[in-house]
């Protein structure tokens, strides 16, 4: 016995137990020993899906169900591969083979058959099964690999972006964790939001890359101790720009929110900031990374300035709600806050 043919599962279903017995006695003369049969045409879609059958000997004319309704039911349930099924019919008229064939039967036997010539038909239709279910196998390999290297590049390209926010903002944050904890925050936020998780992730993955822009930026300026003067601060907030067109033009969607974010993340609910968006024409990404981004940059010491205890700092981001801060996520922002039991993040 070929291996395509070894423990095939057969379905006999025919009206005529003379006819089921016979096709039995042949199945296991050439080794088929898994065969399920039933006189009763309305219990085929039930033993379809308790056997799974490989293959399915149907009789065309029965009464309850004919042949045609059992291959419409069986239509409806069938998993999504290659069943063969072989018609085994007494009418040999042209419409009863042409309605068989095109209403799903692979095959067309006329009673009385030969033994041979029935046994060649299911080990050829076993065989196109066999070799269609191991081309649907290689198929979902080559899916599941094409899958895995394809989150692998997106990692790689999310790994690179992240060692390039770390790049610049290490020059001004010599612990490197600005970018981790506006992460983190915004996460938290987008979560108050209520934000699906998969929003919550992406923005918390994308929050930590909006300073970016910062390495356009020269270190006599971003270093500078003391007070900037207007030319200065001018150049500094070109950053938002640089890195917009760093992360700009991205396929994917971790890209696309960095941009906006990195755009958008020092504009104001009052209209005062750097691009002069106002209100809720500032993406909600960017007002959630503003409030991350200030608190962070407050209770951080920097080389120009000390860091704020947190309170103080809380108390600066609630003043600047209808200022600053879009008001709805300042509350989530101090709900957040009093969660964390008043610590940051």
């Amino acid at each position: 016995m070929q291996m395509p043919f070894k423990g095939a599962r057969i379905l006999i279903v025919d009206d005529e137990a003379t006819n089921v017995e016979m096709l039995r006695r042949i199945l296991h003369r050439f080794g088929f020993t898994r065969v399920e049969s039933t006189t009763d045409s309305r219990e085929a879609a039930a033993l379809y899906v308790r056997h799974r059958p490989d293959l399915i000997l149907l009789d065309l004319h029965m009464p309850n169900l004919d042949g045609l309704a059992v291959m419409a039911q069986l239509n409806q349930i069938a998993e999504a591969t290659y069943l063969p099924i072989i018609i085994l019919s007494a009418d040999v008229t042209p419409e009863a083979r042409r309605d068989a064939l095109s209403r799903g039967a692979k095959d067309f036997v006329s009673k009385p058959f030969q033994q041979d010539e029935i046994i060649l038909r299911i080990k050829t239709l076993l065989q196109t099964r066999h070799l269609y279910l191991q081309i649907q196998s290689q198929n979902q390999l080559l899916e599941a690999k094409v899958r895995e290297r394809t989150r692998a590049l997106e990692e790689a390209q999310l790994e690179i972006l992240e060692r390039l926010a770390l790049a610049a903002e290490y020059r001004d944050d010599n612990t490197g964790q600005h970018t981790q904890r506006v992460g983190q925050m915004s996460a938290l936020l987008a979560r108050e939001l209520g934000m699906p998780d998969s929003q919550v992730t992406l923005i918390g993955r994308a929050a930590g890359l909006h300073d970016v822009g910062k390495i356009g930026v020269p270190d006599s300026i971003l270093l500078k101790f003391g007070k900037l003067t207007p030319e200065e601060f001018a150049v500094v907030k070109t950053h938002t720009t640089i890195g917009a067109r760093i992360l700009g033009g991205g396929k994917f969607s971790l890209l696309r929110l960095a941009e906006e974010i990195a755009f958008n993340h020092h504009e104001r609910w009052d209209g005062a900031g750097y691009a002069g968006i106002r209100s809720t024409e500032i993406p909600l990404a960017g007002r959630v990374v503003a409030v991350a981004d200030v608190f962070d940059a407050l209770t951080q010491q920097r080389p120009y300035k000390d860091a704020w205890p947190v309170a103080e700092a809380v108390a600066e981001i609630d003043r600047q709600r209808t200022r600053q801060f879009d008001p709805e996520i300042v509350d989530a922002f101090l709900r957040v806050i009093e969660e964390q039991g008043g610590a940051t993040v």
